[in-house]
């Protein structure tokens, strides 16, 4: 039934998982300040419920879904509407927020809501539950939860695949997930199984999360049908198409989906998070974050609230070493480096990874010498250095008409391997970027 635990190319960079992995999970104090984008999922953005002045409590519902793909945003703390304005986001722009000014002793704990058993509730009812609960794929893309749990009549889905290998270096939100909240996952589980009607679901967890292969094994209950299957280690094992094919020996077809193979695949942190809605209540209001580097002084996995400020974050882990010098929302793979410790915290948000130096130390660029290493490291079988350099004279339709643009993921292999330190993957990047502006799907 399984693949053979293998897709073609990838790299392998330093795990650096260390620094974390070990440390249980703690909860921070709430900042004086929490700011809440609009636009915190693929879609369309949130539409603001209140105004400036308005006083919230935890948990209540400020922004309503715009549209079918979108979700409501709640909020993640008690206190008053400072305004609705733009402020600093992690994709570099200005975007519109709610900011709120937070009560002084604000509880952590939301007040008591209404919460249906699960189990009584139409697949149509659990939909709108998820949705209603804000729930977007944790694992960086944001995509709605509602919208990939509800596949075309035509697509026949026979699978549930669970991401918990988290092959970016350093991070292990996903890791601390499933050591501490392994039944909330399975639970999570039973929920998405009874929305696509299937009775089979799959666990991939890389080799090197021993504890968490162990307790998931040991808490998986005897009446559900869960398979926990160890990965071998490799970037970017975690990618939908990578997994797909390393576990279920399937294909995605170019500019195709998951559920085009029958499967749907849901990060285990997202999971745990659908589970959450319907054993608390809780909407999707704070998060479990990895926030490591050397740059850091008490690298932590921390439950933080939503639109907690970048600034806010790092002081609750003892602050910046003197050195550190870059600061990644994400991985370092593919995680956007940040320049205003304003940016908020948003609910794809997986992790913040300070770098120090001498590590952030920008190397010189130099001519591609046709070495080929880019090809052999992209995973979905590209020619980078070919791309490389339409982006460079900003070919950038060409790249996208004739070189398959598209189907790149950005994950950075490219760059990684590149003996020229050519930024393949940020001109991939500011190429797809550019086309949109232009109305391109890409």
């Amino acid at each position: 039934m399984f693949g053979k635990d293998f897709f073609r190319n990838g790299v392998h960079p330093p795990e650096a998982k260390d620094l974390t992995a070990d440390v249980p999970i703690r909860r921070v104090p709430f900042p004086s300040q929490i700011v809440l984008p609009l636009r915190q999922h693929i879609g369309a953005p949130s539409v603001p419920l209140v105004k400036k002045g308005d006083r919230v409590e935890r948990g209540d519902k400020i922004a309503k879904a715009g549209g079918f793909v979108s979700v409501a945003i709640h909020a993640s703390a008690s206190g008053t509407v400072r305004d609705i304005e733009r402020r600093p986001h992690p994709d570099g722009s200005y975007s519109p927020a709610i900011v709120i000014d937070v009560e002084a002793h604000s509880a952590q704990m939301p007040r008591p809501r209404i919460i249906p058993r699960w189990e009584g509730l139409s697949v149509a009812e659990l939909l709108q539950a998820i949705q209603d609960g804000g729930l977007v794929g944790m694992g960086g893309a944001a995509f709605p939860t509602h919208v990939k749990l509800s596949p075309p009549a035509d697509q026949k889905i026979d699978m549930v695949l669970l991401n918990g290998c988290e092959c970016e270096p350093y991070l292990t939100t996903d890791h601390r997930t499933m050591v501490e909240y392994p039944e909330r996952v399975h639970v999570g589980t039973r929920i998405m199984m009874k929305v696509l009607g299937i009775s089979k679901a799959v666990i991939g967890i890389e080799r090197n999360k021993p504890d968490a292969i162990k307790i998931m094994r040991d808490s998986v209950p005897a009446d559900l049908d869960i398979e926990i299957l160890p990965l071998t280690v490799k970037y970017p094992q975690g990618a939908e198409k990578m997994l797909i094919k390393a576990v279920l020996d399937r294909e995605v077809p170019e500019g195709g989906l998951p559920m085009n193979v029958g499967v749907v695949v849901m990060n285990v942190a997202s999971v745990a998070a659908i589970a959450e809605i319907f054993e608390t209540g809780m909407p999707l209001i704070e998060r479990i974050l990895t926030v490591t580097g050397s740059g850091i002084k008490k690298p932590r996995n921390l439950i933080v609230p939503i639109g907690m400020k970048l600034r806010d974050v790092l002081n609750a882990c003892g602050g910046l070493t003197d050195d550190a010098s870059k600061i990644v929302m994400g991985g370092p793979m593919m995680g956007p480096a940040q320049g205003n410790l304003d940016t908020p915290i948003l609910k794809g948000t997986s992790g913040v990874v300070v770098l120090n130096e001498a590590e952030a130390h920008p190397q010189a660029t130099y001519p591609c010498i046709k070495c080929g290493h880019c090809l052999d490291a992209c995973p979905v079988f590209l020619d980078p250095q070919h791309l490389g350099s339409l982006g460079l004279h900003r070919n950038y339709m060409e790249m996208y008409d004739k070189n398959h643009l598209s189907t790149c993921m950005l994950c950075g292999c490219c760059s990684y391997v590149c003996p020229s330190h050519i930024p393949l993957s940020h001109l991939f990047g500011v190429a797809k970027a550019t086309l949109r502006s232009e109305g391109v799907k890409v």
